[in-house]
């Protein structure tokens, strides 16, 4: 089999790029509105960029309307946003916070979620998640227009959040205590428990 993204539709493209790009970590990304409304959206186009400065990126892609993602938007207007590591046991509820709501609607409030104040930024922190790295964004980079084009969003990290209940014997975290989830094609997801060594 041969695809020449250009020459196909855009779902074939998308569906075969998460099917084959696996697994890809999530970032549960909190922002917050100019009126002071907290969104929380997850996002598997999403890595680490450097260490020094220490740095990550996100790349929300835009809706089937052409219009950028509400993290997008709230990015743009304050800088500020927070990745949340997503641990198994909040699965369901990053699930919830996928869908689509009203700009001023928040996702905290539908999935039942709990925040807390971040250190450094306005958007707060998901308060079960075992770690969290408040952000500054660096640059936006539009790559491509209308639909399902993408916004690279690059953030400096200000400050990581570790809980205490992730770390090994050495102080470093673990990945089968962090039990971070990872997307695969579809609705299909993986977990981090099951490490090997090489």
């Amino acid at each position: 089999m041969l695809i020449e993204p250009s020459q196909e539709e855009v779902s074939l493209v998308y569906s075969t790029m998460i099917r084959a790009i696996t697994p890809r970590p999530i970032a549960w990304v909190s922002t917050i509105s100019p009126n002071g409304i907290t969104n929380l959206a997850p996002f598997s186009y999403f890595n680490g960029v450097c260490s020094r400065p220490a740095a990550l990126s996100i790349s929300p892609v835009n809706k089937p309307d052409g219009s950028k993602k509400d993290t997008v938007r709230n990015i743009e207007a304050n800088r500020e946003f927070v990745v949340n590591v997503v641990p198994f046991k909040l699965a369901t509820q990053m699930l919830k916070t996928a869908g689509e709501l009203d700009y001023e609607e928040s996702e905290f409030d539908v999935a039942g979620l709990n925040s807390k104040p971040s250190q450094f930024v306005k958007p707060p922190l998901v308060t079960d998640s075992p770690v969290q790295f408040e952000c500054k964004s660096m640059q936006i980079v539009q790559v491509g227009e209308g639909p399902f084009a993408a916004n690279l969003v690059i953030g400096e990290i200000l400050a990581i959040h570790i809980d205490d209940s992730v770390l090994d014997d050495q102080g470093k975290i673990a990945a089968d205590l962090i039990d971070s989830i990872g997307r695969m094609g579809g609705m299909d997801y993986c977990r981090t428990t099951d490490p090997f060594r090489i």
